[in-house]
């Protein structure tokens, strides 16, 4: 579903330098950018279209850059070309496209797994506690880009299918494990425990002296 909203499109050019500041300040801005999934033009120049996480995001950002010595701006803007804005838009929906494309990329192999530890019998909880870490791994990462996909890039759908069916998978897999452990307790219920001491039978009744 397209995000975009009707009408002309608020945006935010935010201008960040450290150069003077701290090295982590520079790490901090970057990360904090490419989560919210800015838009680079030029080294330290990028643009978001504004929305109120946005907004709020960065004043906290420029509030953080001044207080360790750099310099932040964030400039109110709105494009007079559509052409122009269009191929910002085109631009910001590829970049996530491309973070999409690589969640995809990556389902084949946890779902490889699963099949190559059924193979090897070994359906255990430890295996699926660490599918379950993986596919929790797989959520948190859609769901960031998810929240940074502005205006509804080709390849959600298809990660979130994705994704779904690593679920599903590894749902069948945690039913076969629990099903093995249990027929496993079974077994051992029935089978005779040899560690009890068996009562010998003793033929008179009597003892000789």
């Amino acid at each position: 579903m397209n995000k975009a909203k009707i009408g002309p499109i608020r945006w935010q050019l935010v201008v960040v330098s450290t150069a003077a500041a701290p090295s982590s300040l520079r790490v901090h801005v970057w990360r904090k950018l490419r989560s919210l999934g800015a838009l680079y033009l030029q080294q330290s120049v990028c643009l978001l279209p504004e929305r109120p996480e946005t907004s709020q995001a960065m004043n906290r950002l420029v509030d953080r850059v001044t207080r360790d010595g750099g310099e932040a701006r964030v400039l109110a803007m709105t494009f007079t070309d559509p052409a122009q804005e269009a191929g910002i838009i085109e631009s910001f929906a590829q970049e996530r496209s491309d973070e999409y494309a690589e969640v995809v990329s990556r389902t084949p192999a946890f779902l490889a797994e699963l099949e190559q530890e059924r193979r090897k019998g070994r359906l255990t909880y430890a295996e699926v506690e660490e599918s379950e870490a993986d596919l929790e791994r797989f959520r948190t990462w859609l769901a960031r880009i998810q929240a940074r996909d502005y205006f509804g890039a080709p390849g959600g759908d298809e990660a979130v299918k994705e994704v779904d069916r690593c679920a599903a998978e590894l749902a069948k897999f945690e039913a076969e494990a629990l099903a093995t452990e249990m027929s496993g307790r079974d077994v051992a219920n029935a089978l005779p425990d040899e560690r009890e001491p068996r009562l010998r039978r003793i033929e008179g009744g009597g003892s000789n002296t």
